[in-house]
């Protein structure tokens, strides 16, 4: 297969980025957050989870982040949702889309959302009945496609299963997560081999992580494979707290430079991208995990 001529940068640091900071971010902090994102060419922006704040204390402002946010026209706002009750809170906060999720590993399941993968499919049932009865899009995440942290070794026929379960249900675009960064080029062309038999691939997004320095390399891999849609984090935000090391989502202006070099279009400003890492990390009083912020930091 060739190499896509346009890539869809999925920017997840607002959401998946913060939600695992440990001190509290003010509200007003994600909303410029967010603001600059939307002025850097990127098109999807998940701004925050309709959780339990018990659950994700950091998100508990979701209602407020998704009022104050100026939102422009062109830019999808998605947000995270794990039942009706946060459904209910996201059609009263307007949004036009919604992400559902689930994982390719039944240990990682009970121990992140407390519920078997099938439990986790019911709890869908009816988000994506209200969400289609208002007209909202919807996306679904698959953790754990390349490793998990309590089962090794994910088969790849699993992750096909609960793809396609996800897709039948009404999903736009599946996200496959390697959730704790153990995955190689090799077992990326593996596990999308499988999936793409099954799973049209303009449908098939790639969520890496980079605990193991490879995120870079099984993007390419998937590139290579005609993926077109690539989740990333600004500053290479977040991490899963079951990884080793804890290390977080690619970076958003590593995914770029390394696009832009392949003449790959994006539409997305690298350099106001590097402002945004640079904005986002003084807040949080460290430098940005992007060797890209780093190097091209004005001092």
């Amino acid at each position: 297969m060739s190499m896509p001529d346009k890539v869809k940068i999925y920017e997840v640091g607002p959401r998946d980025g913060l939600q695992n900071e440990s001190a509290e971010i003010p509200t007003d902090v994600k909303v410029e957050l967010i603001d600059r994102l939307s002025l850097t060419g990127l098109e999807h922006i998940e701004a925050t989870s309709f959780v339990s704040p018990r659950a994700i204390p950091q998100l508990g402002d979701a209602a407020d982040v998704m009022a104050q946010i100026h939102r422009k026209d062109g830019v999808s706002y998605p947000v995270l949702v794990p039942n009706m009750r946060g459904m209910e809170s996201a059609i009263e906060a307007n949004v036009e889309e919604i992400a559902i999720f689930t994982a390719a590993s039944e240990s990682f399941t009970k121990r992140n959302i407390n519920a078997t993968i099938d439990e986790s499919f019911d709890r869908f049932t009816p988000v994506i009945d209200a969400a289609r009865m208002k007209g909202i899009k919807i996306r679904g995440y698959v953790s754990c496609v390349l490793g998990c942290p309590y089962e090794g070794y994910i088969a790849p026929e699993k992750v096909v299963e609960i793809s396609k379960r996800l897709l039948d249900m009404g999903c736009y675009e599946i996200s496959l997560g390697d959730t704790i960064g153990v995955g190689t080029p090799n077992t990326t062309i593996d596990m999308l081999g499988e999936v793409l038999k099954a799973v049209p691939m303009e449908k098939i997004a790639l969520h890496m992580h980079d605990t193991y320095g490879q995120a870079l390399a099984n993007i390419y891999a998937g590139l290579q494979m005609g993926i077109s849609v690539i989740d990333s984090s600004v500053a290479g935000l977040g991490g899963c707290p079951y990884a080793k090391g804890a290390s977080g989502n690619v970076a958003t202006e590593d995914v770029l430079y390394m696009l832009n070099g392949m003449n790959i279009q994006t539409g997305v400003d690298l350099n106001k991208i590097v402002e945004t890492s640079w904005f986002i990390s003084k807040a949080l009083g460290r430098k940005p995990a992007s060797k890209v912020a780093n190097a091209m930091h004005k001092q």
